[in-house]
């Protein structure tokens, strides 16, 4: 058996209504002047002045920062390190998609640390502390909150990296249905399908183990049986509560085994089309199931391409390249720059620039 290591570092709070313990839960941490990043979305939703509420009225003084988009960059996360270094916040809540989540970890890399995001891509490259952090998805996707890691994207070169560091996990996440419940349909869509895709890629990464290998097969017990019921039925709390433990699950089975082909081959659309993550996903998981092998997933279902197809198609998800509008010409170039993702490495078959352009041939 190959030798492994597994820490769980944070605390998981879950259940409805859990949102109303932050206020106690912040201060078991010591939060005094706390720095919330929360995108727009959450401003307009209410959730910012419902937990800027909570956090003030256990004393603590809540900073917020919005100035960021999707997919947060370098100049995003370089943007909330200046906004909060005159503050001197001694903490930080993250709320919202994983975009929230991956740009609070850059912010505290920086306000900790110094320098710029790419001095941290890799993993355990912060030398010295980092402020303490409650991560809350509203989201149903990333499991960012169970991660170490910050994806972020480099503005000039578009290119993803994802900075690691056991400091930058958060203290304690916080999953409330309720707040899930009101994600938009198109976030609902894409967001529960990367989160199936988490699931089923870390099944048979090359660096999976026993422990990361349960947790990656009741993500895809809670996704695969609770996506559909999301799709049709948003207020359903026991469905929604089922897709935020599935992605939290799954967030902990990618911090101890990586991912694969899928969202190496994934990451270029976004890139250079702007094309939304689960979106992307979607047009590919089933292609790169067939070319790995389905076989090596029949623990997760008989057949496995077709039960995805059936989920894309429950969601309104393209289960092709050609439905996303990627011209066909680009492949060869898209192909050149999945081969460069960091992903690929992990994936159960050899991936290289001609495995990824049969894969964007296959699924287009």
């Amino acid at each position: 058996m190959t030798p492994f290591e597994f820490h769980a570092r944070t605390r998981l709070v879950f259940g409805p209504g859990s949102l109303d313990r932050l206020g106690d839960l912040a201060r078991e941490l010591g939060f005094r002047r706390t720095l919330l990043v929360a995108d727009h979305g959450l401003v307009e939703a209410g959730h910012v002045a419902r937990a800027a509420g909570l956090l003030e009225s256990s004393g603590i003084e809540v900073l917020p920062f919005h100035d960021f988009g999707p997919n947060p960059n370098t100049g995003m996360v370089k943007r909330g390190r200046a906004f909060a270094a005159p503050l001197k916040v001694d903490s930080i809540v993250g709320l919202g998609g994983g975009s929230s989540m991956d740009c609070a970890k850059g912010i505290n890399f920086l306000l900790t640390n110094g320098g710029s995001m790419r001095d941290y891509w890799g993993y355990g490259k912060a030398a010295h502390p980092m402020l303490p952090m409650i991560g809350i998805p509203t989201t149903t996707g990333t499991g960012s909150e169970a991660q170490s890691y910050a994806l972020i994207t480099e503005a000039r070169t578009h290119v993803k990296m994802a900075c690691g560091d056991p400091k930058a996990s958060f203290r304690v996440a916080i999953l409330d249905p309720t707040l899930a419940a009101s994600q938009p349909p198109a976030v609902r869509a894409a967001a529960g399908y990367d989160a199936i895709s988490h699931a089923v890629e870390t099944s048979v990464t090359t660096r999976r183990n026993p422990l990361s290998l349960c947790f990656s097969r009741e993500a895809w017990r809670l996704l695969a049986a609770n996506y559909e019921r999301t799709m049709a039925a948003p207020q359903d709390l026991e469905a929604v509560g089922a897709m935020q433990l599935g992605a939290h699950c799954a967030g902990i089975a990618i911090e101890h085994s990586m991912l694969g082909a899928t969202h190496a081959c994934a990451n270029p659309l976004t890139a250079h089309y702007g094309t939304t993550h689960g979106i992307a996903i979607a047009a590919l998981l089933a292609h790169v199931v067939e070319w790995n092998g389905a076989a090596l997933y029949r623990e997760l279902a008989a057949d496995l391409p077709a039960r995805l197809l059936e989920l894309a198609q429950a969601g309104g998800l393209s289960p092709r390249l050609s439905g996303l509008a990627i011209p066909a010409d680009d492949l060869p170039r898209l192909a050149q720059d999945a081969a460069g993702q960091w992903t690929g490495r992990f994936n159960p078959r050899p991936f290289d620039e001609a495995g990824a352009l049969e894969i964007y041939r296959c699924a287009y």
